[in-house]
């Protein structure tokens, strides 16, 4: 069974224009040129400009308002939400009473005009979101790296209650056995002696003398 293939969320942009951008083609001027800025581009039948505000308003979009400039989307939001509910009612009855009725295309207007306030309203919601968001990640970041300073301070507290013992357990009087306790100088002319003797080829002349201490100590 073959494994599914992964999908980068980012892919990469195509090489046969990338490749056109190296460092060579840079210098010489022959990349090129950036493509120009798009200012119009139409989505969803709509026409849109790059200078647009995020959120238009709704005398821009050609809708009536219903309701006043200054509001609290909280009650504005439920008073759209009861008004829907009437008119879908409202909409019921026409439907069974008098369906080929002219009454039945104005409530399907008004129906949609709620439905255009309630979803701008919520759209004015979208830039307290991205703060909330944002907020939110930043301070998970803060406590995944508070979590990891946390644990390297423990980390570096067991080191040194470690480092500490090993200085505590360490004997104040260091007495070597007669046996280390050699001249150094009859260590250095031995030494001098094996080194001519051995060539260049022997070992340093102090591992040897940290070699014969160790055994000594032994």
């Amino acid at each position: 069974m073959t494994e599914p293939q992964q999908v980068s969320a980012y892919p990469l942009p195509p090489l046969q224009y990338i490749n056109q951008y190296t460092d060579e083609n840079v210098k010489r001027g022959r990349a090129p040129a950036p493509p120009t800025p798009i200012e119009e581009y139409t989505t969803f039948g709509n026409s849109f400009t790059a200078n647009d505000q995020i959120i238009r308003t709704l005398e821009s979009q050609n809708f009536r308002r219903l309701h006043p400039t200054m509001y609290d989307h909280k009650r504005e939001l439920k008073k759209l939400n009861h008004s829907i509910l009437a008119n879908f009612l409202d909409m019921l009855d026409i439907l069974i009473k008098a369906p080929e009725s002219a009454k039945r295309h104005e409530k399907l207007e008004d129906i949609n005009l709620l439905f255009i306030h309630m979803h701008h309203l919520i759209n004015e919601f979208r830039p307290h979101q991205a703060r909330e968001t944002l907020r939110v990640m930043m301070e998970l970041q803060k406590k995944k790296r508070d979590e990891v300073t946390e644990k390297f301070q423990g980390y570096l507290d067991k080191v040194k209650e470690l480092i500490q013992s090993c200085a505590n357990a360490l004997p104040d009087d260091f007495s070597l056995d007669s046996k280390v306790l050699v001249k150094s100088e009859i260590l250095t002319s031995e030494y001098d002696e094996a080194e001519r003797v051995n060539g260049a080829e022997g070992c340093d002349k102090l591992d040897r003398m940290m070699c014969d201490i160790v055994e000594g100590m032994g």
